[in-house]
């Protein structure tokens, strides 16, 4: 067996429980990247909601979406992933992060603990028994280790009989490789 990297593994999760037709959140649209793979996971019946902040990430998003013909099954929303209850009302089957900054943007524009945590609980709300949510932590950034401590601390916290979270990381790469905490739903609140 060989172990997987990172963003290889992201998406591993995310295959094994995002079924045509169902609805997900990609709460950083960032290059678009992520939600380009959701719009191609969920089919023609499913849906995406794809969030960012800026104006830019949004804009390369919709052009890979554009590009890909797939732009239909996904809803594009300029805010930030801590008022998602605004606008996703059904269930979903999973949700995706990639925390930090938008690469070869500005990295003054950063994710948050308190916004992110803000994502998760009402997404915690919004997720079906067996769904998940993969947050992939780049924390090397200003304020980074801040949002790394704030997000462990709050999911270390979540009751056992209500959500599994793993943690999967390298512990000998240099330079704060990126890690991924992923949380399954196992019953409603």
């Amino acid at each position: 067996m060989k172990l997987k990297r990172i963003l290889p593994y992201a998406k591993e999760l995310l295959t094994s429980v995002i079924e045509a037709g169902d609805s997900v959140v990609d709460a950083t649209a960032g290059n678009g990247h992520d939600t380009l793979f959701l719009a191609e996971l969920v089919g023609e019946n499913g849906h995406v909601y794809a969030f960012d902040v800026q104006e830019e990430a949004i804009q390369a998003t919709a052009e890979k979406l554009e590009q890909a013909n797939l732009k239909t099954r996904t809803t594009l929303i300029q805010d930030g992933h801590e008022n998602v209850s605004n606008y996703v009302h059904s269930e979903v089957s999973a949700a995706i992060f990639n925390l930090g900054y938008l690469p070869g943007s500005n990295q003054d524009v950063v994710t948050r603990g308190a916004s992110t945590i803000q994502a998760i609980e009402s997404l915690l709300d919004l997720l079906k028994i067996g769904g998940l949510i993969v947050l992939v932590v780049y924390h090397g950034h200003e304020g980074g280790k801040q949002e790394k401590d704030e997000i462990i601390s709050f999911v270390q916290q979540l009751p056992q009989s209500f959500a599994h979270v793993l943690s999967y990381q390298f512990l000998n790469q240099q330079n704060h490789p990126p890690f991924i905490i992923v949380i399954e739903k196992m019953k409603a609140n």
